[in-house]
């Protein structure tokens, strides 16, 4: 079996920023503020890494519907718009907690960092799980335009 090169380094990415997500959340825990701040910072490149191979991969070659089984579509459409919802949730709320942080807004960025970091890490398992629905259980659809392939067509 033969992985999409461009999709199986996104979700790397995605994974490898909830992984420095995990060990900067331990960080602040110890008081370690500078180390949490370098590795939260390196999360979000990582992030940003995701997204950019992502749209780039979007706007060059479009989107890869769901391959799998008729009966299964609805379920993983639902599934698809849920993790859209949290990694667009879990992006907004990156932003404003990396910008509170380095601006010394602490008391706002104390109050949603926590939230974000569990967004995001529903949102990096979530993202897995389509990887693997779209690319490992079952063979891609057509590629097309994400609005193709998220609500058929």
């Amino acid at each position: 079996m033969s992985l999409p090169i461009l999709p199986t380094i996104s979700t790397f990415f995605i994974v490898l920023s909830a992984i420095f997500v995990a060990i900067g959340w331990a960080q602040i825990k110890q008081r370690k503020i500078e180390k949490h701040k370098k590795t939260m910072l390196l999360a979000g490149v990582f992030a940003l890494t995701f997204f950019i191979i992502y749209v780039s991969r979007t706007l060059f070659l479009g989107n890869t519907a769901f391959g799998g089984p008729d009966h299964l579509k609805i379920y993983y459409t639902i599934f698809l718009i849920f993790h859209i919802f949290l990694a667009t949730t879990g992006a907004i709320f990156g932003i404003v907690s990396i910008a509170s942080g380095l601006k010394n807004k602490l008391a706002l960025h104390r109050k949603i960092g926590p939230v974000t970091s569990v967004i995001w890490f529903f949102t990096a398992i979530t993202g897995v799980a389509v990887y693997l629905l779209l690319y490992v259980f079952f063979h891609g659809g057509p590629t097309t335009s994400v609005f193709k392939a998220i609500l058929g067509g």
